[in-house]
C-alpha cells in the first residue's frame, strides 16, 4: 500500500512547516491578558460549567471558603455508586454491562425483564449489514483500529434506511445497533489488521447468539473461540467502569458537540471515536504500556524504590520515556485522593496477577503508583494530590486477559458507546441549542498586496507606498 503522502518530499515538508509555525504563535501572555480558559479549564483547574446531566457524576474534591479540598473519589451513573453496581454484579456472580448501558442510556435499573428484553435486542444486532465486513473492514486495513473503528461507523450511514432522522425513537434504534455492532467491528478489524501488518492467520468467527458483550468479545478475537467465565467476568467488569465519566470528558463532549448541530448519529459517535482515540484520553492506556517497557528496559533492578524513583525523576525532567515529561495512569483532572475505577480495577487485578504469574508486573505498577507523588514533589516543588487513574491498572488486566495491545483503546470505545448514546440522546432532548464558545482574534489588521508586490511571503519595500515607510 502506497503511502498518501509519498509526493511530498521531506525537503519541501521542512520548508513548509517553517513557513506555517511562523506565522501561526500566540503569546502565552494573550491568553492570560485575555483570560482565556484553556482547554475550557478555569484558573483553579475546575471545569467551565458548559451544560446540565442526568448521566453520569464525576467528584473528587469539595469547594470550601473558596479552596479545593481533596476527597475520595466517587463515581455515580444515574445517581448510583459504581461501586454499589460492580459489588452486586459480583455478589449475584453475573454480568453487569448490559444493565449499566440500560441504566445510562434510559435513566432507571432495569427490570429483569426489561434486561432480558434489552440483551436479545443486543444479540439479535450484532450482525453486520450483508458484505459489510468484505466492502468496508476487509479491502482497507487500518494500521489503527480506532480508525477503522470510525470509518465503519461512518459507513453503516449508507446502510441506515433512515439515518438523518434525529427524532428520538430513531436515535435510540441507531444507539441500540451501534452499541451491539462496536465488539463486531472491533474484532474483525483487529483479524484484518492481523493478516494486512502483522501476516499472521486471520480469524472472521459468526457472532454466537446469546453471549453478553464480554462474551463476544472474548470469542471473537481468539483464535480457538475459548474462554473461561472467570476472564469474560474481568472483561465485564472492565467495560463497566469504561461505560461512562461525565459530560465534560472530551469524547463525551465532542459527542455532544456534534449532536448541538443536529447532524446525524454516525457522525456525532465518530467524533466521540476520534477523541478517545488521542493518548490524552482512551489512548493512555497504551501509553502506560509504553512507558512500564521503558522502565523495564532502563532500569537495573524494577524491584529497587530508589532506582525506580529516580527513573520517574527523568521522566518528569523529559529526558527519559517519550520525552512529554507525563507519568501515564497517574492524576486526573476530578479526581484527587482516588479515581474509584483504578481502586476497582487494583484490587482485581492483584487478584488475577497472583493467581496466574503476572506479581512482578502488578508490584512495578503499584510502586509507580506510590513513588510519583514524592518524585513530583521533589522535582517541581508541587504538593499537589495525585492518585492513579483508571489507565494505570487497565493495560495490565488486558495482558492477562491475553487482550492485544491493538485493543485496549478499542474495548474503551467498546464501553464508551453506552456513555456517548445517553450523551447524544439527553443533548437532543435538552440542549436546545448549538455549542458555540468564543475565540478571540489577536491578529492586527493588515493591507492585501498583490501577489507581483510579494517576496518570500514579505512586501517587498520598493512597493511599499511612502506614507507606510518607517
Amino acid at each position: 500500500m502506497s503511502s498518501i503522502i509519498s509526493c511530498i518530499s521531506a525537503d519541501a515538508l521542512t520548508t513548509l512547516c517553517e513557513e506555517l509555525t511562523k506565522h501561526n504563535r500566540i503569546s502565552s501572555d494573550d491568553f492570560s491578558r485575555y483570560e482565556v480558559k484553556r482547554g475550557l479549564r478555569n484558573a483553579d483547574g475546575t471545569g467551565v460549567m458548559a451544560g446540565l446531566t442526568h448521566i453520569c457524576s464525576v467528584d473528587g474534591y469539595y469547594i470550601s471558603d473558596g479552596e479545593r479540598v481533596p476527597r475520595e473519589g466517587q463515581l455515580r451513573y444515574r445517581g448510583i455508586d459504581i461501586k454499589d453496581i460492580v459489588q452486586n454484579c459480583v455478589l449475584e456472580d453475573r454480568f453487569g454491562f448490559e444493565e449499566t448501558a440500560w441504566l445510562l442510556m434510559f435513566g432507571n435499573l432495569p427490570t429483569q425483564k426489561q434486561l432480558d428484553f434489552f440483551c436479545s435486542l443486543l444479540a439479535d444486532a450484532r450482525e453486520l449489514p450483508e458484505d459489510f465486513i468484505e466492502d468496508m473492514i476487509m479491502k482497507s486495513p487500518s494500521p489503527n483500529v480506532m480508525n477503522k473503528l470510525s470509518r465503519s461507523v461512518l459507513s453503516l450511514y449508507s446502510y441506515d434506511p433512515d439515518p438523518e432522522n434525529t427524532s428520538i425513537e430513531n436515535v435510540l434504534r441507531q444507539s441500540i445497533q451501534l452499541l451491539a455492532q462496536m465488539p463486531t467491528i472491533m474484532s474483525y478489524a483487529y483479524q484484518v489488521k492481523r493478516r494486512h501488518y502483522y501476516h499472521k492467520s486471520m480469524y472472521i468467527h459468526p457472532v454466537k447468539p446469546g453471549f453478553t458483550t464480554a462474551q463476544t468479545v472474548l470469542r471473537t478475537i481468539r483464535s480457538h473461540k475459548e474462554f473461561t467465565d472467570e476472564e469474560a467476568k474481568l472483561l465485564d467488569l472492565c467495560l463497566i467502569l469504561h461505560a461512562e465519566h461525565g459530560g465534560g470528558n472530551n469524547s463525551a463532549f465532542a459527542t455532544r458537540v456534534l449532536t448541538s448541530s443536529l447532524t446525524d448519529t454516525y457522525a456525532a459517535i465518530a467524533a466521540g471515536i476520534g477523541a478517545l482515540k488521542g493518548p490524552r484520553h482512551g489512548g493512555a492506556n497504551l501509553k502506560v504500556c509504553e512507558m512500564l517497557d521503558f522502565i523495564r528496559r532502563d532500569v537495573e533492578d524494577v524491584t529497587s524504590e530508589d532506582q525506580v524513583a529516580d527513573y520517574l525523576c527523568r521522566i518528569i525532567d523529559r529526558k527519559a520515556g517519550d520525552g512529554t515529561g507525563l507519568i501515564y495512569g497517574m492524576g486526573h483532572a476530578v479526581y484527587t485522593l482516588s479515581d474509584p475505577r483504578a481502586v476497582i480495577l487494583k484490587k482485581n487485578a492483584k487478584a488475577f496477577a497472583e493467581k496466574y504469574g503476572y506479581a512482578e508486573k502488578f508490584n512495578l505498577i503499584e510502586m509507580v503508583e506510590r513513588l510519583t507523588p514524592e518524585v513530583f514533589e521533589r522535582v517541581k516543588g508541587s504538593k499537589k494530590k495525585i492518585c492513579a487513574n483508571v489507565d494505570l491498572y487497565s493495560g495490565l488486566i488486558y495482558e492477562m486477559l491475553n487482550i492485544p495491545e491493538d485493543l485496549f483503546t478499542p474495548l474503551f470505545c467498546v464501553a464508551r458507546m453506552a456513555g456517548w448514546s445517553a450523551h447524544r440522546m439527553e443533548e437532543l432532548m435538552t440542549g436546545g441549542r448549538i455549542i458555540r464558545p468564543a475565540y478571540k482574534s489577536v491578529s492586527l489588521p493588515r493591507q492585501y498586496y498583490p501577489i507581483r508586490e510579494r517576496v518570500e511571503g514579505y512586501i517587498n519595500p520598493e512597493y511599499i507606498p511612502q506614507d507606510e515607510r518607517n
